[in-house]
């Protein structure tokens, strides 16, 4: 594992594709960005490089994210890979949903519920609309969103399913998680007892190949920057022959999937990574 504080700048003549997760990677958890990450991703994109968000939010909840940055990238990945939306002047916000990747959530759900008595449950549509069963405590999946009957939850095709239950610590979660053995499903844990699930294979690298074939770009000049466990398939994918990068206070299985560790968002380590292109 190399620290990236150890790596002396280089010069690129050739365009970097570069994935950041937002939430503990770009953004402080007071949703602030500082302005010696601002300056690293201008500074990037004006020199030709696609830097581009890779995140768990609904395109409602990330979209906002690019204006704050000063960027117009190709490809925006939401969803942990469901969603990836394609740059068109012409749509909402600037940007129309490109790859779409869905599946019924009836079974996981239903089983989820049987093991989670008390836990709180959302579902992602595929135009991004949210419906859940209790107020979700998090700023990621945007305000288009309807409390609804837990039964209401099994009639739609989802994107994402999010279930989080507050009675459990991390670890006994995490134990619970593992006695579902969730199939035909990809999931992955947050920091607390939070569940992200999306269709089967589907997860932040998978959406993040299809953007770099699209773009033209080898996999030698991918960087991948993240902090979760929602990052670990990116990490790794980018760690193969480019550069996976971890934030510095993520978890133990985070840290091992990335090539490189960077310093947390606290210090902005995003910015020191970033400084290396």
């Amino acid at each position: 594992m190399t620290s990236v504080t150890a790596l002396s700048k280089g010069t690129f003549t050739e365009p970097w594709l570069v994935a950041l997760d937002i939430d503990g990677t770009t953004m402080h958890e007071d949703g602030s960005i500082s302005q010696a990450v601002i300056d690293e991703v201008v500074r990037l994109a004006a020199a030709g490089h696609e830097v581009m968000l890779a995140t768990g939010r609904s395109a409602a909840a990330a979209l906002p994210v690019l204006d704050r940055l000063g960027i117009t990238p190709r490809y925006v990945v939401c969803s942990n890979g469901a969603i990836t939306m394609h740059r068109d002047a012409s749509a909402p916000m600037g940007y129309r949903r490109e790859w779409v990747e869905t599946f019924n959530p009836s079974d996981v759900l239903t089983s989820i519920r049987a093991h989670l008595g008390s836990a709180r449950f959302a579902v992602e549509d595929e135009h991004g609309f949210y419906r859940y069963t209790e107020p979700i405590p998090d700023a990621t999946i945007g305000m288009d969103s309807e409390r609804v009957d837990f039964d209401e939850l099994l009639k739609h095709q989802a994107t994402r399913v999010v279930v989080i239950s507050p009675d459990h610590d991390m670890e006994d979660f995490l134990h619970v998680v593992e006695r579902m053995g969730l199939n035909r499903v990809s999931y992955a844990i947050g920091w607390t007892a939070w569940l992200d699930i999306a269709p089967d294979g589907v997860n932040k690298s998978t959406a993040m190949e299809r953007v770099r074939v699209s773009i033209g770009v080898p996999r030698e000049r991918v960087m991948a920057v993240g902090d979760g466990r929602n990052d670990i398939d990116m990490l790794q994918w980018a760690a193969e022959f480019g550069r996976g990068v971890a934030m510095g206070e993520s978890p133990d299985d985070v840290l091992a999937a990335g090539s490189e560790i960077t310093g947390n968002v606290a210090v902005d380590g995003l910015a020191t990574v970033l400084r290396t292109l």
